[in-house]
C-alpha cells in the first residue's frame, strides 16, 4: 500500500523540532512492505500546495497526519495550531482515508477526531497498531476491535497498547542535517514512561507511568547512525527526565564513552537524583549543558505541583553543575495552585541565589484533561464541566489572575538571565532569528551570557 506521511508542526519556535514520532512508524510500516512518502510540512513556504501536490503525484491508499502539539502552550502569548492541522485534513478528505495520532492528537483523541473530521484516529504509541490499522483498512476489515484506534462516527475505543519493545527512530525518509543545522540538534529518545505524579503533566498519560528502557547497546548504535550518517554533532534528549533511573543513566554514559562518540549533547534532569558520579559521567560522555524541571523555588508551591524533589535538591544539583561548569537552566512555571506574590518571590530569591545559565519562566500552566491540574481548575472555577480544552486554556491561581502577568515581568526585567517567552522578556521571534547567526549547538539559552541587560521585545 502507498502511504503519505505527514508531519503537521510547522513551529520553529524557540527552533525546529525533528518529527521523531513520526520517524518511529516509518519504520513498522516499511517493514510490512508499504511504500511511503513523507511531508515535512515544518520547512515548507507553501503547506497547502505542498499537500496537494503530494497528494496528486503519490495518489496514496491511506494518509497518516500527526499532530505533535496542538497549541504552543505559552501564555499570553497562545496559539492554537489546529486550524492549520484542520486544512491539511480537508485536502487529504476524499483522496484517501485519513488517520490521525500524534502526542497532541493524543491528548484529547475524540475531540480532535470530530474536530478535525478525521476517518480514524491512533490514541497513543502506533508503531504496533497504525500497521494492523493499515492491513485492516487493506483487506476491508473492521479496526473497531485493535487497541487505541477510533473510527469515525462511532464512539469511543478500546484502551491503548503500550509498545513494550521500542524500536530505533526510521530518519532516513527526513531532512535530518536541515533541523540540526537550523535547530542546532538532532533528537533521540532513550525510555517511555514517567513514574512521577506532577498535576500538570501529560506524559503518563501518553506513555503510562511504568518506565521502559531501551536497550543501551542500540540507543549507542542509533547515536552512531546519526554521526556517522548525518553529520551530527549535539544530541537532544528527549526523555522526560534522562538520569532516572539514575543507574541507567550512569551506564548509558559510560558507553557513550567507551563508543568514543564525538559528540555533545543536552537532557532534562531531575534534581532529586544528580550525584557527582553522575553528573562528572554526563560530562565526560559530551554533556554540556542540563535543563531542570524545577517549576518553582518555593517549597509550598513544589508541594502543591506535585513535584518529586524540594528545594535543597534544586540547590544541591545546581551547585555540582556549577561546581563542574556545566551550563544549567531552571524552568519555572508561575500560577500554579495556591501561587501568591510571597511565593513569587521565593522563586526569584532561590534563582537569584543558584545563579543559572538562564531561567525560562512561564506564566500560566496550560490545562489538559486527565491530569490532576484539571480537577483542581475544576474545584477552583478556572474551567466548567463545559470548558473547551481543544483552545489553550490556562491555569492561573484565581487571587493572582489579574497581576501575575505584571509581576513576573516587572521582577524578571530586573534580571538579565531571565526569559520570560509569553512575556517577550528575552525572547521574541525576531530575537531567536538572531540569536541563531551565533555559531551555537544546542540549546539557545545558553547564549544568555553573552547578552546585556534584559529587555522586552527583540534587539
Amino acid at each position: 500500500m502507498d502511504i503519505l506521511l505527514i508531519s503537521a508542526n510547522r513551529e520553529k519556535s524557540p527552533y525546529p523540532v525533528f518529527p521523531l514520532g513520526l520517524s518511529y512508524l516509518a519504520g513498522p510500516l516499511a517493514a510490512r512492505g508499504h511504500r511511503l512518502r513523507v511531508l515535512d510540512l515544518c520547512f515548507a513556504d507553501d503547506p497547502d500546495a505542498a499537500v496537494s501536490e503530494a497528494l496528486l503525484d503519490f495518489m496514496p491508499a491511506a494518509v497518516v497526519i500527526s499532530i505533535r502539539n496542538i497549541d504552543n502552550v505559552t501564555f499570553p502569548g497562545s496559539r492554537s495550531y489546529l486550524p492549520g492541522v484542520r486544512k491539511v485534513v480537508d485536502l487529504c478528505r476524499g483522496k484517501a482515508p485519513v488517520i490521525l495520532g500524534g502526542s497532541g492528537f493524543s491528548l484529547m483523541p475524540v475531540e480532535l477526531l470530530a474536530y478535525l473530521d478525521g476517518d480514524y484516529g491512533v490514541v497513543g504509541e502506533g508503531e504496533e497498531v497504525l500497521p494492523e490499522l493499515v492491513a485492516s483498512l487493506a483487506d476491508g476489515a473492521s479496526p473497531r476491535s485493535l487497541p487505541g484506534v477510533l473510527v469515525k462516527g462511532e464512539a469511543g475505543c478500546l484502551p491503548a497498547r503500550l509498545v513494550q519493545n521500542i524500536g530505533p527512530a526510521e530518519r532516513s525518509h527526513f531532512t535530518v542535517d536541515r533541523y540540526h543545522r537550523e535547530g542546532g540538534m538532532a533528537n533521540l529518545q532513550t525510555k517511555r514512561g514517567c513514574p512521577f505524579t506532577c498535576i500538570y503533566c501529560t506524559y503518563p498519560i501518553l506513555e503510562g507511568n511504568s518506565i521502559r528502557l531501551r536497550p543501551i547497546g542500540e540507543i549507542v548504535a542509533e547515536i552512531r547512525s546519526l554521526v556517522d550518517g548525518f553529520g551530527v554533532s549535539y544530541i537532544y534528549f528527549v526523555d522526560d527526565i534522562f538520569n532516572y533511573p539514575p543507574e541507567f543513566a550512569e551506564e548509558l554514559c559510560r558507553a557513550i564513552i567507551a563508543e568514543q562518540l564525538p559528540i555533545n549533547w543536552t537532557a532534562f534532569i531531575n534534581p532529586a537524583f544528580v550525584t557527582p558520579s553522575l553528573l562528572n559521567a554526563m560530562i565526560a560522555a559530551g554533556c554540556d549543558a542540563v535543563e531542570f524541571g524545577s517549576e518553582s523555588g518555593s517549597a509550598q508551591m513544589l508541594r502543591n505541583l506535585g513535584k518529586s524533589f524540594g528545594v535543597e535538591d534544586v540547590r544541591s544539583a545546581s551547585r555540582l553543575c556549577r561546581e563542574q561548569g556545566a551550563d544549567f537552566a531552571h524552568y519555572i512555571l508561575f500560577g500554579g495552585p495556591g501561587e501568591s506574590e510571597a511565593t513569587i518571590d521565593e522563586s526569584f530569591s532561590l534563582m537569584d541565589e543558584l545563579e543559572p545559565t538562564a531561567v525560562i519562566a512561564m506564566t500560566g500552566i496550560r490545562i489538559f484533561p486527565g491530569t490532576p491540574l484539571h480537577d483542581a481548575a475544576l474545584a477552583d472555577g478556572v474551567i466548567t464541566s463545559r470548558t473547551s480544552l481543544l483552545e489553550p486554556v490556562f491555569y492561573i491561581s484565581p487571587p493572582i489572575r489579574e497581576t501575575l502577568c505584571r509581576m513576573v515581568t516587572e521582577r524578571a526585567l530586573a534580571r538579565k538571565n531571565w526569559v520570560a517567552p509569553g512575556l517577550e522578556i528575552n525572547m521574541s521571534d525576531a530575537m531567536l532569528e538572531a540569536l541563531r547567526h551565533f555559531p551555537v549547538r544546542g540549546p539557545l539559552w545558553k547564549l544568555m551570557k553573552r547578552l546585556g541587560r534584559s529587555r522586552v521585545k527583540p534587539m
